[in-house]
């Protein structure tokens, strides 16, 4: 089904064919013969979610790009396009395979259908133990894409990746901050410590992504030009997709305390686009305490004590309860994970649109470059990195990294991990060869240095 509605994605962007050649497409070759929502399983369902969520992204794009009049009326670009035998609206067909998923996924393409259930099942393993899973819906280790460009795989690729380390961060938390395991024992400690150790792996990932060139990781004319295009509204108000929506970073915020006020005010607006049990474990999360609040509590502290407490008086607190120690660690590797996404971000987009700024080529796109595609501009991003710098036990900074690294052993759980921590993450791909040559040294790990060779 998607071969050729890539290669026309392509063509058309490349003036090659004209931008109603899709839809004709489309409509011929694949809306006319599709049966109704409830004859598919769940996971058949998931998967045309997938499939039709890219079609229905491309639709609006051309629809829009057609003339700039049509942006206030995007829901207009589906009313050529039946579905089935019933000629069933095909933003009507598509809510009622969303609900045939039984997720709660919204009624428009979303992050979860683009990036997790797209992109093939991935792992993260910690000394012979599985701790994260996000399964694809796909069994052929390919990444559907707008337009067939490796860019986009490897994009999609790098986020469900970054979502899998980030699951396993917050999994292996989770026991200390709903207090099943106390968080004066060493088993809390060594937790936060593998947590920390994750997050340098994701923080790894990501900037090793950045550092790559162009040809070996995502270009930003494409990103800019091309990628980020698709996002476009399909009614006035929706949700696109973006790695904004991404659950477990969101839950991460909150278990480690690090929000604002105009965070959550955009998170509200976020929420639709979130599955069922995320939008629910997002909510229990926001409702309850932080893990630096449960671990304060349980060493018998509190934050206004820490602020006021002398250097001398610190490193007692610390040399009596490592937990603190472990957790100045943690908080400091999710500041440094905020600080390479700002940097990906800049690279990608905002310093380049800031030169066709300078250069007079102001944002002509539907989807605008001058933001995040849920509205976050630099500024926003910025802010909310250095707040994730001021975290809750900052003031233990006075203590020193060298002597709070050595208190909290991390050194001794450090040696459970690989020499390179990015090989706690794996990419299953059943079969090197998909999406071309430049995956055939991938094999079942994933790490952008493995793209920088091939």
């Amino acid at each position: 089904m998607l071969s050729r509605l890539t290669t026309l994605n392509h063509g058309i962007l490349a003036r090659k064919y004209p931008a109603g050649s899709f839809g004709t497409e489309l409509a011929g070759a694949v809306l006319g013969d599709l049966p109704a929502p409830g004859a598919f399983t769940v996971e058949q369902a998931q998967r045309m979610v997938v499939l039709l969520g890219l079609a229905g992204a491309s639709l609006s794009r051309h629809y829009q790009e057609g003339d700039v009049t049509r942006r206030g009326t995007p829901e207009r670009a589906f009313d050529a396009f039946p579905v089935g035998r019933a000629r069933i609206p095909f933003r009507t067909y598509f809510g009622e395979l969303t609900n045939r998923t039984g997720t709660g996924h919204c009624h428009r393409d979303s992050y979860a259908s683009l990036v997790r259930w797209n992109a093939p099942t991935s792992e993260v393993w910690w000394s012979g133990e599985r701790l994260a899973v996000l399964p694809g819906v796909f069994d052929d280790g390919l990444v559907r894409t707008y337009t067939g460009a490796s860019d986009e795989r490897r994009f999609f690729e790098l986020v469900k990746v970054s979502e899998t380390l980030e699951l396993a961060a917050n999994a292996v938390l989770a026991p200390v901050l709903e207090t099943t395991v106390d968080a004066r024992d060493d088993e809390a400690r060594r937790r936060i410590l593998i947590a920390a150790i994750v997050l340098e792996a994701l923080r790894r990932v990501n900037a090793r992504f950045a550092a790559l060139p162009p040809e070996a990781s995502m270009r930003p004319n494409h990103f800019m030009d091309v990628f980020r295009q698709f996002a476009v509204h399909w009614t006035r108000g929706d949700v696109p997709p973006s790695g904004a929506l991404d659950p477990e970073a969101i839950s991460r915020d909150f278990i480690l305390g690090t929000t604002t006020p105009a965070y959550l005010t955009h998170l509200d607006r976020l929420l639709p686009a979130l599955l069922t049990d995320e939008r629910e474990a997002v909510g229990r999360l926001r409702a309850g305490p932080s893990l630096p609040e449960v671990v304060l509590r349980q060493a018998r502290l509190d934050r206004s004590t820490l602020v006021e407490a002398s250097r001398d008086q610190l490193r007692a607190m610390v040399g009596r309860h490592p937990v603190l120690a472990a957790l100045y660690l943690l908080l400091n590797a999710h500041a440094r994970v905020s600080g390479v996404h700002l940097l990906l971000a800049k690279k990608f987009l905002f310093a380049p649109q800031s030169h066709r700024e300078t250069g007079g080529l102001g944002d002509p796109g539907v989807v605008s470059n001058r933001r995040g595609t849920t509205g976050m501009d630099e500024t926003f991003l910025e802010e909310l990195t250095r707040e994730r710098h001021r975290h809750g036990l900052a003031m233990l900074r006075r203590v020193g990294m060298a002597e709070l690294v050595s208190v909290a052993g991390i050194a001794a759980v450090r040696r459970e991990a690989p020499a390179d921590v990015t090989d706690l993450v794996r990419l299953i791909v059943p079969d090197a060869r998909a999406n071309g040559p430049d995956r055939a040294l991938t094999g079942t790990r994933w790490g952008p240095d493995d793209e920088a060779r091939s």
